[in-house]
């Protein structure tokens, strides 16, 4: 269950270590939750990301970051560090986002009985590294309202992707992209085929493609 997984996985990292965990709200468009105008609660609002996430969100030394669409929990001594700021971009995955501050670190992404269609949300990081030439986030700033652990209500302004683009999302015809470029590779996790990314060589093969020719998870193809 998601109580052992935590455990194992606290067990092995250690807190020396860092363990992430996205946790956004959102079950369905990032679109409409905006549009709804909803309170984030960093320390109540539940994670819509699975069970796992939210047993990971409310276990003992997590933190989670402000984010009020993409938020992420952290645990292991550099956890604030991790989750620091990332409310400050006007886009979820932006350069001093807990995504990118995991490739900076060379950490690696486990897609635990997932793949990429389903979980692949560290995809976006190029498209705010970038500028892909695509429609990928709506026109809108949102300003969502977010409390703080003190309880500080706060506004974050953010964009949010737009459905028309996201629709074409292909996300999983990138894997051969990837296992080519020697960027993940397949292990076991209980009965779970796991798929263990590189996260610094999974960005560098993302700008790489996309710069020589055009690919991105909308265009897995690219120009050719």
């Amino acid at each position: 269950g998601a109580e052992t997984l935590i455990k194992a996985l606290k067990e092995t990292i250690g807190l020396e270590g860092i363990i992430l965990m996205p946790t956004s709200p959102i079950s369905k468009l990032q679109l409409d939750y905006a549009l709804s105008n909803p309170i984030f609660d960093v320390r109540s609002t539940p994670s819509a990301m699975g069970k796992i996430s939210e047993v990971f969100r409310t276990s003992e030394g997590v933190v989670r970051s402000l984010h009020p669409t993409e938020p992420i929990a952290a645990w292991g001594n550099s956890a604030l560090e991790y989750v620091k700021d990332h409310e400050a971009g006007i886009t979820p995955y932006y350069e001093a986002s807990p995504y990118r501050k995991l490739m900076k670190n060379k950490g690696v992404i486990l897609y635990i009985g997932v793949s990429l269609d389903n979980a692949g949300t560290h995809l976006h990081t190029l498209e705010d590294a970038l500028d892909v030439k695509l429609p990928v986030y709506h026109d809108n700033v949102f300003k969502l309202n977010v409390i703080s652990y003190s309880g500080e209500k706060l506004v974050v302004e953010t964009k949010v992707h737009n459905p028309e683009q996201s629709r074409k999302r292909r996300c999983d015809e990138l894997l051969p992209m990837f296992l080519t470029a020697n960027v993940y590779q397949v292990s076991q996790i209980g009965d779970a085929k796991t798929l263990v990314f590189d996260a610094e060589k999974m960005f560098d093969c993302m700008v790489k493609n996309y710069k020589e020719k055009e690919i991105t998870m909308y265009n897995p193809k690219g120009n050719q």
